[in-house]
């Protein structure tokens, strides 16, 4: 059994930076050694070694680990390989493992015999008269002799009973355990694979741990065009890449993963060319193949057919994804034409065709945004509203907070601009213009015009507005432009301040928004607002005169969203007071303590925003 105190005297044996030698270029920097990250593309090396602590770290990509896991992680060992390797290197004895875990051991080592043997035999029977249909099916695909040896295709003959005769030096109980032969209740087991072109999926290591079949005569529809082994001890199709050990070494070159729909269009991409592309094993993309991708590159791509099927496939990828995101790790989508697939394309068009579409490969929130964009018509309030709960629904999966954050405000950003809309602006004539001064409506006036005072604000609005709400009001009033921006959310809080609700309305008017005309139609309402001169002692960024449009609307943004973030952070604080005062337990006074803290971070944050320009002023 290994001991924890094992393993800490194995890696203190071993030199970390002598073994990661072997393989990267590391160069000293005071007590450590750095290099260019081998496990993603860069040109500035982030990758350091640290013997004295045992471990090395990427900053670029996080990849972190100690001697054992720099051994399954880049060189793609089992655990008890890489501890036997650096043990006999330490020369330290392996402790022997209990007798289950040695049984499992021996028998997994068993299984990769029989799998080794089926390999050999599907091989020589494509080789053999009867493999002439197989041989002929892969001249029709365009796959060269190279191709053909490289990627082990074989050939399974017709016959219940041939791969156990071919096989016959082992027990019949270890050939069904490997998956090739079929058991059913009380009838005599029989051949998987029959009649179908051969192709062995491998594991990290380049080992034979399952087959995928193609079936070649025509006619059968009541039989899988393709089939694969099924989970065995060696085989776990959720947690496997189809041609991962050979795309990884390339994924390193190039800096990019391509992830396809199935074994073959893997292997008419490897024969153009592009050799860092895998495939799942028949089944959509599982979070333990998407966390397998991240290991190799932070942004994947997936490459989806250009039909509703490879729609609805990268929806569920998407779907399966959310929930993993972090920083800097993400998926990128590219849809082939329609009716094409990669073998298709780089025939009708070549490589350079595929390398430009993968080169337009799109980001996880452009395709979420429009798959839920167009998956109903949107001619009706509920219907929108349906879209923006949709659209909520799947960043509430998202686990990491800042990327949910950050995926709030780029969805609801876009559904703000999609449901509230700008209308055409008509452009003012010196008549309309006139005609507006007579109705008290727009003025003209090329400045937009300045805030009002907090002090004078409230007053005009009977003294119960805080300094931040008007002050977004006010820079509302001063930027119009940025009110269909934030419709959505404004509406979330009309209830703070009817003027929000207001303003949105006006997003719907045939005019153009203008400051003077905004006040105007307050006024109108009964919220008249007192005149420019008295805005002077507020300080936020986006009132101040000498500032840009673009840092206004975003200084103006995060106004708004420290806004809505108050009364939720208050009433949680309330409630977690509340709870402590009528429990006085050790929880409750740790989550009161979170939230006051965080209450005087959005203070603090509050003040920050608030006093940005004071010096300047």
């Amino acid at each position: 059994m290994l001991t924890p105190q094992w393993l800490d005297q194995l890696r203190a044996r071993t030199t970390l930076s002598a073994l990661i030698g072997r393989t990267v270029r590391l160069q000293k920097v005071g007590n450590e050694f750095k290099a260019c990250c081998p496990f993603h593309n860069e040109k500035t090396p982030s990758f350091h070694v640290n013997d004295a602590k045992g471990f090395y770290h990427c900053f670029g990509c996080s990849a972190h680990g100690d001697a054992i896991r720099w051994l399954t992680d880049h060189q793609g060992l089992a655990f008890m390989d890489a501890v036997k390797e650096l043990a006999a290197e330490a020369g330290m004895d392996v402790p022997a493992p209990d007798p289950r875990t040695a049984r499992a051991a021996e028998k997994r080592d068993s299984l990769h015999d029989v799998m080794a043997a089926a390999q050999e035999w599907f091989v020589a029977s494509l080789a053999a008269p009867e493999g002439e249909a197989a041989r002929a099916y892969l001249a029709t695909r365009g796959f060269d002799a190279h191709t053909v040896q490289r990627f082990g295709f074989g050939f399974a003959p017709e016959g219940r009973q041939a791969l156990k005769a071919a096989l016959s030096r082992f027990p019949e109980p270890m050939l069904i355990e490997a998956g090739l032969r079929i058991a059913v209740d009380d009838k005599d087991p029989y051949d998987r694979f029959r009649g179908r072109l051969m192709l062995p999926i491998e594991d990290t290591r380049g080992r034979v741990i399952a087959f995928g079949g193609r079936i070649l005569a025509k006619g059968k529809t009541d039989a899988p065009k393709y089939l694969n082994s099924p989970d065995t001890p060696l085989f776990d199709k959720g947690r496997t890449l189809y041609n991962l050990h050979r795309a990884a070494p390339a994924a390193r070159q190039s800096g990019r993963m391509i992830v396809v729909e199935g074994y073959m269009d893997v292997i008419a991409l490897a024969a153009a060319g592009i050799g860092e592309c895998v495939a799942p094993m028949g089944t959509a993309l599982t979070e333990p193949q998407i966390e397998l991708l991240w290991r190799h590159v932070e942004m994947p791509t997936l490459c989806f057919d250009g039909d509703a099927a490879g729609q609805r496939a990268a929806m569920r990828a998407i779907t399966r994804a959310l929930p993993l995101l972090r920083p800097a790790h993400s998926l990128r989508i590219v849809r082939l034409p329609e009716g094409l697939d990669p073998d298709d394309l780089l025939k009708s068009k070549g490589k350079a065709a595929m390398d430009d579409l993968l080169g337009q490969a799109r980001s996880l929130v452009d395709v979420l945004w429009e798959f839920e964009r167009d998956a109903l018509p949107l001619s009706t309030p509920e219907a929108k509203a349906g879209l923006k709960a949709r659209l909520m629904a799947h960043i509430e999966t998202i686990a990491h907070q800042d990327v949910a954050g950050l995926y709030k405000r780029e969805l609801m950003d876009r559904y703000s601009a999609f449901a509230f809309p700008r209308r055409e602006e008509r452009p003012y004539t010196p008549r309309r213009q006139a005609a507006a001064g007579k109705r008290g409506g727009f003025q003209p006036g090329p400045e937009p015009s300045d805030p009002l005072s907090i002090a004078r604000l409230n007053r005009a609005t009977d003294g119960n507005r805080d300094t931040l709400a008007a002050a977004i009001l006010a820079g509302l009033v001063r930027w119009p432009g940025q009110i269909h921006r934030h419709a959505e959310t404004l509406m979330s809080i009309h209830g703070l301040d009817r003027r929000f609700g207001i303003l949105v309305d006006c997003c719907d008017s045939a005019h153009p928004l203008e400051s003077q005309a905004l006040a105007a139609i307050l006024a109108k309402h009964g919220l008249a607002l007192p005149g420019p001169s008295a805005w002077s002692d507020l300080r936020f960024g986006f009132l101040q005169p000498d500032v840009g449009e673009g840092q206004a609307a975003t200084e103006l943004a995060q106004a708004i969203e420290l806004l809505v973030e108050r009364p939720a952070l208050e009433a949680a604080l309330a409630r977690a007071t509340g709870r402590f005062e009528s429990e006085l337990s050790e929880d409750a006074f740790l989550e009161q303590q979170r939230l006051l803290k965080r209450k005087l971070e959005f203070d603090n944050r509050l003040r920050q925003m608030a006093t940005r320009h004071a010096a300047g002023t």
